[in-house]
């Protein structure tokens, strides 16, 4: 299958830091679950948390049937169009889930990493799997370029909500204990 070959190495790169990091993201979580937490946590979590694992896990995923020793890229092409279908719809949901938590208003910079740049992601996936046929070196290009932005998108998301985890939601449990003992 020549119209991958070259790109082994970037998807080992990929998709073995889109595994290590969802290994980070599982130790974080696994940390931050000590913290007293409202259901509303809950839902913001569902909202700002989990599509980072998704994220990751679809760039592994990606980068997994890519490298794997395909006859030909008719199957290939089918799992990354659908990848990019289910993407985008779980992207929706999450824009949704989004707008449906309480705890959290999320900002224009939060509107974009959590939705905009995901959709756009995925819709990459899509026509890139739609161009492969009749535009392969451009359609790979930009398979590679969706697949970079879903893991760069789960990076700043992640460290987002640490930052968000250590520097707010912490503050705000040292000052209620501080409140109880007073």
């Amino acid at each position: 299958m020549t119209a991958l070959d070259g790109w082994e190495n970037f998807y080992v790169l990929v998709g073995s830091s889109a595994g290590a990091l969802i290994g980070w993201q599982f130790v974080v979580m696994t940390l931050l679950a000590d913290m007293p937490m409202a259901q509303s946590d809950a839902q913001a979590g569902n909202a700002f948390g989990t599509p980072n694992v998704v994220h990751f896990g679809v760039v592994l995923f990606l980068s997994a049937i890519v490298v794997a020793p395909w006859n030909s890229m008719t199957i290939v092409t089918v799992l990354w169009g659908l990848a990019g279908l289910g993407g985008m719809m779980y992207a929706v949901v999450g824009v949704w889930r989004m707008r449906s938590q309480t705890i959290y208003r999320p900002v224009f910079e939060d509107w974009l990493f959590y939705g905009l740049f995901p959709i756009a992601a995925y819709a990459m996936l899509i026509l890139s799997a739609c161009a492969v046929c009749s535009h392969t070196r451009p359609a790979l290009f930009v398979f590679g370029a969706a697949v970079l932005l879903l893991l760069f998108i789960g990076i700043r998301n992640a460290w987002d909500m640490v930052m968000y985890h250590v520097f707010v939601t912490r503050r705000k449990q040292r000052e209620a204990d501080r409140d109880q003992s007073a």
